[in-house]
């Protein structure tokens, strides 16, 4: 199959796509559309934008296994990592498929397409997971007598105490916390996948929320916002890149600079499993479709 890769393809005209162009766009949404969350969204599209780029410069115009071999060659050449490397071979392995799927190639050029390996990775990125005693510290670097040091501190206490990712962190509202048989409980979580869950809050996850929204006045909407310049509460939910400042600020505190809050979500798990928690329970509360990915990735030592 031939696909417009060749010149040309990311070229604007006063602001309005060529042919070319605007062809490529509804080929990579046959990929995109599919997907069910922004990030994905916005890694895949660029991992094959570079794909297309690249189709540019050397002139391709034939999208086969051949040319997918080559181009994970040059990305070898630019000595670029494995796992970034994988990626953008992800994504070119599934939009093959969805363009076969649309009947714009034959399945067995996709079926081709998708066998091209991608690198070995020496070992497992584990990330960090932080102790007992340096979860405490952490929580405890926020000055919680001052608007913002009250939001981070909570801010933290939710990462640690409950194990959201980022984005969920972002987009928990008011209305999520609940209280269900006595205890407190984040219901009706959307995460990964558009998967649904409940997750269960510690008492002390909740004392701190409610110091942040008292402080704040926030009764309805997203509990994490934004505060302008005066520190008062600007209305706006937290980024997902906010959010990582404060962890890696926070990390900084305590002798953990490189610390994310990917890191946090271990250190919810590792702790979860030292106090017997049941790897089952571990995996509903983390949102993880299997429990091998849990047992894989949050060992408990």
């Amino acid at each position: 199959m031939f696909l417009p890769l060749g010149r040309g393809v990311v070229a604007m005209k006063e602001g309005i796509l060529t042919p070319r162009a605007a062809a490529l766009e509804r080929i990579k949404a046959l990929a995109l559309d599919t997907l069910p969350s922004p990030e994905s969204k916005r890694a895949y599209g660029q991992a094959l934008d570079d794909f297309f780029r690249w189709c540019e410069v050397e002139a391709v115009t034939e999208f086969s296994k051949a040319t997918v071999n080559a181009y994970r060659t040059a990305l070898e050449q630019r000595r670029l990592s494995s796992s970034t490397i994988n990626q953008r071979l992800s994504a070119i392995r599934k939009l093959a498929m969805e363009v076969a799927d649309n009947g714009f190639m034959a399945f067995d050029q996709a079926s081709a397409i998708s066998r091209v390996k991608g690198l070995r990775q020496a070992g497992v990125r584990t990330g960090h997971w932080l102790t007992r005693e340096q979860a405490e510290r952490l929580i405890s670097v926020a000055d919680a007598t001052t608007l913002k040091g009250a939001r981070d501190r909570a801010l933290l206490a939710v990462l640690i105490g409950c194990g959201l990712r980022c984005r969920e962190t972002a987009n928990l509202s008011v209305v999520h916390i609940q209280q269900r048989d006595g205890r407190w409980v984040i219901v009706d979580l959307i995460g990964k996948g558009r998967r649904v869950r409940s997750v269960p809050m510690p008492q002390w996850t909740r004392q701190a929320i409610d110091a942040w929204t008292g402080m704040a006045g926030i009764e309805s909407g997203f509990v994490f916002r934004q505060l302008d310049k005066s520190e008062r509460v600007a209305g706006d939910r937290l980024t997902a890149r906010r959010i990582f400042q404060i962890v890696r600020s926070a990390g900084g505190a305590i002798g953990v600079p490189s610390l994310a809050p990917h890191d946090l979500r271990r250190t919810f798990a590792r702790l979860a499993h030292r106090g017997k928690s049941a790897l089952e329970q571990i995996q509903l509360s983390l949102g993880h479709a299997s429990v091998m990915t849990t047992e894989h990735q949050y060992p408990s030592e």
